[in-house]
């Protein structure tokens, strides 16, 4: 194991990351990619990353300028999303089949200097998706020419640089970066919900053992391997902008800084128990911050492997972790419910490298979590975070704790507060609080590409908890998804552990709909194991035995399945809507 951690996590401190593995662990693969079966050592990624550097220096990118990434899971995304942050730039993840749609939008508020994108992406992005072609958000254009050289400007150094014209690549020119909006501006630049932004170039990332005319890592593989980097970038500029998939109509850009996304890594690999022996299995996507930093910086900062697959596959799961000897996990509540709904027979002893699953992005019921371990003989680990937050509490491997999320990392200061920001005693329930800086500020990224405080200091997340005697954090639901009945907070999440106590039940989803007496009234959905029989009456029994009258269920429906987010979060507020539509039939 390597430790490394400093108190300033500004891009100084990837850079000590990668040298110290490049160092101790040479020939060791930091990346194994499943799929296609290549790997990059430490010592190849760190060489790609000073090349990466060169060229974003030649192009004249600076602090808080943004590089737009639209890339699904591969070495190249990792590598551009490491090498921009260790550079001192700003990398801009996005996450394209979940917001296809919106992707006009999105750049016109990222402003980027230069936007990457896969090669089958190419229709989307150069070719220009409907939404882009429509006018409503943004002018993108390619900057290829069609044979594939760009516009020509001087090569960035001597023999070497971004273009080298006699070889049939190409040189980048890049615009000067586009005026950023004080705050309180920029209403007047566009009609409301319809921003604008100047042509951006863009490239197709290519491949970077393979690097192809045309291709950014083309660009890349020919510029100084010595490196640059942005020496005025901080631990308080941007590092990291990304985009949640939240319930509102567009999704949101979280802007971080790498004091809060860079700051997270030590301590979560402390609380996991990350060494330089892992070999860590992730299949998220890589433009989420839970997956960024557990899949991607966690190796990274101790030394150890990432084995990487694009999507989760329940079926290859298993034999991904033998053949790659697998030791730590990456889950959430749906996949661990995609193994239990598989038939697979495997116990613990036949992954004997495997120590845990995590799960984390959305809650995981007790009985299933009770389940998945009563069956397979593996540990789950869950654990608790945000987009807007990094990881907040971890449970801790084999010594985690049953119906918790851990314990809240020292530095996240998290407290239990009551509706006045009162901190409340161990047992009582309360609104989750953290404030890891006195002066820290949580961003969102305006229309106007601004990033526009939400909270300073302290931010409540929205999620309802406490916390025990010993300093484990229960969640108990969402502070937006509270039924309120006759006065009476509920929470959903209470009942829906009461139903998944059944056989018969392999999800459940509680809400409160509008009651002309009571303000709501609590009705449930289930979803039923293949075979199992919906015996409503009994259900309701089953409630009513073990709640009290105002919190048990009054009506009780089978779905075939729950409505979910692309991270398998549930929306609740979906359910709401449809027994409405229901009713006014």
């Amino acid at each position: 194991m390597h430790n490394l951690a400093t108190p300033e996590a500004s891009p100084g401190l990837i850079r000590e990351w990668i040298d110290c593995a490049a160092r101790l662990h040479p020939d060791k693969p930091y990346i194994v990619s499943i799929e296609d079966g290549r790997t990059i050592t430490f010592v190849e990624f760190a060489g790609l990353l000073r090349r990466i550097g060169s060229f974003l220096d030649h192009a004249g990118i600076g602090t808080n300028d943004r590089i737009a990434l639209l890339a699904g899971n591969s070495i190249e995304h990792i590598a551009c999303y490491v090498g921009v942050m260790a550079y001192g730039a700003t990398i801009c993840t996005v996450h394209v089949e979940m917001n296809r749609r919106h992707l006009g939008r999105i750049l016109a508020q990222l402003k980027p200097r230069l936007a990457l994108y896969d090669d089958d992406l190419i229709d989307d992005v150069t070719s220009g998706s409907d939404n882009i072609r429509n006018g409503a958000a943004i002018s993108i254009q390619s900057s290829l020419r069609p044979d594939g050289a760009m516009d020509s400007a001087p090569p960035c150094g001597e023999g070497s640089g971004v273009g080298i014209e006699e070889s049939g690549t190409f040189a980048l020119h890049l615009p000067d970066p586009p005026p950023q909006p004080s705050r309180g501006e920029g209403a007047d630049a566009a009609a409301p919900g319809r921003p604008i932004a100047p042509p951006v170039p863009c490239l197709p990332l290519g491949r970077w053992d393979v690097p192809e005319a045309g291709t950014w890592f083309a660009a890349v593989s020919s510029c100084d391997p010595r490196g640059a980097h942005t020496a005025q970038t901080t631990a308080r500029d941007d590092g990291v902008i990304l985009f949640t998939s939240g319930t509102t109509d567009h999704p949101k850009g979280v802007v971080l800084s790498y004091r809060e996304q860079i700051g997270n890594v030590v301590p979560m690999v402390d609380a996991l128990g990350i060494s330089a022996a892992d070999r860590i299995y992730d299949f998220r996507s890589f433009n989420w911050a839970s997956a960024q930093l557990f899949g991607v910086l966690g190796p990274l900062c101790r030394g150890a492997t990432l084995v990487m697959r694009s999507k989760f596959s329940a079926t290859r799961f298993f034999d991904d972790i033998r053949a790659h000897r697998v030791t730590v996990a990456a889950g959430n509540p749906t996949t661990i419910n995609m193994l239990l709904g598989a038939d697979h027979t495997t116990r613990a002893g036949e992954v004997p490298t495997l120590r845990f699953v995590t799960s984390s992005s959305a809650p995981l019921s007790e009985p299933e979590w009770r389940r998945f371990e009563g069956r397979f003989g593996i540990p789950v680990a869950q654990s608790y975070g945000s987009s807007e937050t990094a990881w907040i509490a971890i449970n801790p491997g084999r010594d985690r704790r049953f119906g918790t999320v851990g314990r809240p990392l020292a530095y996240q200061q998290v407290a239990i507060v009551d509706p006045n920001g009162h901190h409340l005693p161990p047992g009582e329930t309360g609104e989750v609080e953290i404030g890891a800086w006195d002066d820290n500020e949580y961003r969102y990224l305006g229309d106007d590409g601004t990033p526009r405080a939400n909270s300073r200091g302290r931010m409540r997340t929205g999620d309802i908890g406490y916390l025990d005697a010993d300093g484990f954090l229960h969640l108990t639901g969402r502070e937006k998804d509270l039924i309120i009945r006759g006065g009476v907070n509920i929470s959903p999440a209470e009942i829906d552990s009461i139903l998944m106590q059944r056989a018969e039940i392999a999800e459940a989803a509680t809400i409160g709909v509008p009651d002309a007496v009571w303000g709501e009234q609590v009705v449930s959905y289930v979803v039923l194991h293949p075979g199992a029989a919906f015996v409503p009456d009994d259900l309701l029994r089953h409630c009513a035995a073990q709640l009290p009258p105002f919190k048990a269920p009054k009506q009780i429906f089978v779905r075939e399945t729950l409505p979910k987010s692309a991270r398998g979060k549930l929306d609740r507020r979906a359910l709401v809507a449809e027994w409405i539509q229901g009713e006014s039939r």
